[in-house]
């Protein structure tokens, strides 16, 4: 079922047939600022971590004009000591400087505020990684400093910490 669209872009809820969509998004181009692709077990488990989000959060394969160009999704998280949403994305190289990653992040804030649970949705890219942290500034979130960050687990990197407050707008 499709939940948020805007302009030919939909956030579609992630979905047994999505895997393929998680293979691409696997590949060390994709992956150079996240510790690097993940082995095909470790994304059978990310894939069935998507199926079972529920009330935790969402995973969305995001489409535009019907075809999948990348995913986005949010779930719980427990930041400097609080509860909160972690929202993160990524958008196929050949769809990538269009705006896409932004647009549907500004649709994934709407996502968020709309299950409620959580004040915040923040996003931690790499300092290092300009096209993220420029996603960031165009949907709307707030900088608010730098962070050490542990993703995957074992892999700390210094990152941004973005952050928009869901009970503003």
């Amino acid at each position: 079922m499709e939940r948020q669209r805007s302009a030919g872009l939909q956030l579609v809820p992630w979905s047994e047939g999505d895997f393929a969509l998680l293979e691409a998004n696997n590949s060390p181009e994709m992956t150079a600022h996240l510790g690097g692709p993940e082995t095909q077990e470790q994304l059978v488990s990310r894939h069935r971590r998507y199926l079972a989000l529920e009330e935790r959060g969402r995973m969305f394969r995001i489409a535009l004009d019907g075809e999948a160009v990348g995913s986005i999704g949010y779930w719980e998280t427990t930041w400097q000591g609080a509860p909160a949403w972690e929202t993160g994305w990524g958008v196929l190289p050949e769809f990538q400087g269009r705006g896409i990653a932004a647009a549907a992040a500004r649709l994934v804030i709407a996502e968020a505020r709309a299950a409620g649970r959580h004040r915040y949705l923040h996003a931690f890219p790499s300092r290092e990684h300009p096209a993220s942290n420029g996603v960031c500034r165009k949907a709307g979130f707030t900088l608010r400093g730098e962070s050490d960050f542990e993703y995957p687990k074992g892999h700390w990197m210094r990152c941004n910490d973005w952050r928009v407050d869901l009970g503003e707008g």
